[in-house]
């Protein structure tokens, strides 16, 4: 069975953006950056052409990696999401017990997340110690400091797909 990977609309724009670059510009710079290489002789002591084989090694890698992550793409609808409990692609208010502190985090898949802007993985600790939780709930997260509590304060729908 071919394990799903949950993704905001969003964020499989994103990775097909990312790989439509890395196809049709990045793959034939390097390409162009290896010949050029080539000319310039002895390809053992080449620091130019093994540093462009080696571009091209981690973009060959990662349109693999991407068709991968795109057929097995479970694509989400975030402003569609059933917002009685924390689910991927809900947006959580969360109080900290300790500090008073209220944050704020949308719940999305490793590829999209972004603490900076809000964003964390529903696989991280924080993430997975949300998922199913209802406003009122306590959420215990164990974090590399301790363990942390903290309220679920809020459950919304994105307003971005």
């Amino acid at each position: 069975m071919v394990e799903r990977i949950p993704m905001s609309i969003g964020g499989h724009k994103k990775l097909k953006d990312e790989l439509k670059q890395l196809e049709h510009v990045e793959r034939g710079a390097v390409v162009k950056a290896i010949e050029v290489a080539r000319g310039h002789g002895d390809l053992k002591e080449n620091a130019e052409y093994h540093a462009a084989k080696d571009r091209q090694g981690h973009v060959e890698g990662r349109i693999i990696e991407l068709k991968d992550k795109l057929a097995r793409a479970e694509v989400i609808d975030c402003t569609k999401v059933n917002t009685a409990k924390a689910v991927f692609g809900a947006v959580v208010g969360l109080l900290d017990l300790d500090t008073d502190e209220e944050v704020t985090y949308k719940l999305l898949g490793p590829e999209e997340a972004n603490v900076k802007y809000g964003s964390i993985s529903v696989l991280s600790p924080i993430g997975q110690s949300m998922l199913g939780k209802e406003e009122g709930d306590d959420v215990t997260v164990q974090t590399p400091g301790g363990t942390r509590e903290f309220e679920v304060i809020s459950i919304s729908s994105s307003t971005e797909p």
